[in-house]
């Protein structure tokens, strides 16, 4: 031993350390608590709150009371749940901690937050973890500069899943899409619903926007009063949006939540008390179509009604009320038996025609689907867009009840422009080979201005020039003209294809096509002549005459031989040697 500590200073020195410092222990102990988190290091954008859950379990021999104290490297706060709590030998607890990520904060800046468990007795640290929480800045979404935005409701659902029990809680899930041409800003729902009543929001949700074509969804959260009845629901969602230049959209969702079936059964549970369902019908529009599509101001059209009976009981003496309406009722208020009031009917745009806007469609029995057809018109002062349409059923229960439900649909009205397609004067004959002109012109013969495409005219057997222009904005009455370079190749009976393209009144892309029907004669034959002015083949023409031609002509005259100019010799077809004419024999005559 004396030989170990003259060999060893440093030794030595290692245990007289020990010795003065008596409250560390020469080994450590192991940590009565053991931590597992779902994760070490999160991300989140700006804005946001990164939340952690920590698994703590006593693995030690007795009872512990625990803080929680955290410590972060900025100034990120940070908040956890719960702060202090006992943990029992063996006992297991979730911790949550909760990370916000400042909207101040760059790209990819980090905080990294220490988790320390103390003893809340003695402020002896038993167990720490350390979290990073990294900051991302989300994207700036860019929206293209025109077109309209066009939000829809693609689907929905309750959160919980299953019907809704009246008396308690549930999440409505609304899947929303931008399916027009233009970004959707400042979009607000609104929900309003007799019987439910909205949580935490007060009724209205937002989003900032909606690029075309993206989807986002949207909760809201309800409470179901304890008096709704019956298996079916409606919910109404307001929905308002702007696009880039402010301009203001509104659109009208109606949504239909399944009930449980109600009891009735209050108070505490007695032996003689049994539950009894309450006996309703409830008819629903299934599905319905128009005979017209698209539907303009003026239109005249079949609307085709599915209708089912999904309640719990059969319904009597249905009617059918267009527009909305409620069963008249007596000097006391109280719902008549057999009176319908269509008194506050909304038939400012659909009217019906024919026949009254109460349609009977007698005894609508459980689970039955029945069809129906009603005509109307829209009316000639309806702008375009999309139509909430309001159907009430009015039906006795089997009890005898005056029962009504109240369903909505939706009408899309179009203004398409009014075009005519002919020709500004008459194009004179047409002739196979030979080039001519179109004079086409395009006149708008709605009462609205009209915006159109490109105007384009084709045909078939023919060749065309300077036949695609642009037709731009037409007032009422107004008229573009075009000149197309049109050569036909071949004579008869042929089409002339205008086609213009225009985007309609939600931003789809249509086309307008009109044909203008014309007739190709023959080519005439042009024949040759012999002879000049004879109607034969032309005369070869002679050399051109010199000076010496001309002395010539002069001394022939002085002599009596004649000083006319040579005629030019006729050009004589060859002939075959079959085909040559045989001269007759020369008559013998007097003299004479």
């Amino acid at each position: 031993m004396k030989r170990l500590f003259s060999s060893s200073p440093w030794l030595i020195l290692a245990l007289s350390l020990m010795l003065l410092i008596p409250s560390y222990p020469i080994f450590a102990q192991s940590s009565p608590l053991t931590i597992t988190p779902d994760a070490t290091q999160k991300s989140g954008p700006t804005g946001s709150v990164v939340f952690y859950t920590l698994t703590v379990v006593n693995t030690g021999g007795t009872d512990l009371n625990l803080k929680v104290v955290t410590q972060g490297l900025n100034t990120w706060a940070v908040t956890t749940d719960p702060l202090t709590f006992t943990l029992p030998i063996g006992g297991q607890k979730d911790v949550i901690v909760a990370v916000a990520v400042p909207a101040t904060a760059t790209n990819g800046a980090t905080e990294v937050t220490t988790v320390q468990f103390l003893d809340a007795t003695t402020a002896t640290g038993l167990a720490s973890v350390a979290l990073t929480t990294q900051a991302v800045v989300p994207p700036t979404p860019t929206y293209p500069p025109s077109g309209r935005p066009l939000v829809v409701m693609e689907s929905y659902g309750i959160e919980e899943g299953g019907p809704v029990t009246p008396g308690q809680e549930f999440g409505l899930r609304l899947r929303m899409a931008n399916v027009g041409l233009g970004a959707a800003r400042d979009i607000i729902f609104t929900f309003s619903g007799e019987g439910f009543l909205p949580l935490n929001t007060g009724g209205m949700r937002t989003l900032s926007g909606l690029a075309p074509n993206e989807r986002q969804d949207v909760v809201q959260r309800f409470l179901a009063s304890p008096t709704l009845s019956g298996t079916l629901a409606t919910l109404t969602v307001n929905v308002t949006y702007n696009d880039p230049a402010s301009t203001a959209y509104t659109t009208t969702l109606t949504i239909t939540i399944d009930l449980k079936p109600p009891y009735y059964a209050s108070g505490p549970a007695r032996p003689t008390a049994t539950p009894t369902a309450i006996s309703r019908p409830q008819l629903v529009v299934m599905g319905y179509q128009s005979s017209v599509d698209p539907l303009q101001p003026g239109s005249t059209f079949a609307l085709d009604l599915e209708i089912q009976n999904l309640g719990s009981s059969n319904a009597r003496n249905v009617a059918m009320i267009l527009g909305g309406g409620t069963p008249s009722s007596d000097q006391s208020g109280t719902p008549g038996p057999g009176g319908i009031s269509a008194s506050g009917s909304d038939l400012s745009t659909f009217a019906p025609l024919g026949s009254s806007n109460i349609v009977y469609l007698g005894d609508v029995p459980l689970g039955q689907t029945l069809k129906t057809t009603v005509q109307l018109i829209v009316n000639v002062n309806a702008n375009p867009g999309a139509y909430p349409f309001k159907i009430s059923f009015v039906y006795d229960d089997e009890k005898g009840n005056r029962q009504v439900n109240d369903q909505v649909i939706t009408l899309l009205v179009y203004s398409l422009p009014q075009i005519e397609v002919g020709f500004y004067r008459d194009p004179g004959p047409f002739q196979a080979g030979m080039p001519t002109v179109l004079p086409l012109q395009v006149t708008n013969l709605g009462r609205k201005s009209a915006v159109l495409g490109n105007m384009k005219v084709s045909a078939e057997n023919a060749d065309l020039s300077n036949n695609v222009s642009l037709v731009g904005a037409l007032e009422p009455g107004g008229y573009f003209t075009l000149d197309v370079n049109f050569t036909p190749f071949q004579p008869g009976p042929q089409d002339i294809i205008v086609t213009i393209t225009y985007t309609d009144d939600f931003n789809q892309p249509r086309t307008i096509t009109q044909s203008l029907p014309i007739e190709v004669m023959e080519a005439p034959v042009m024949e040759t002549p012999m002879f000049p002015g004879e109607g034969g083949l032309p005369a070869e023409p002679s050399a051109p005459e010199t000076f010496w031609d001309i002395v010539w002509r002069f001394i022939k005259g002085l002599l009596g031989l004649g000083s006319g100019r040579p005629q030019p010799t006729p050009m004589v077809p060859e002939m075959p040697p079959e085909e040559m004419p045989v001269p007759l024999p020369a008559r013998p005559g007097g003299k004479g």
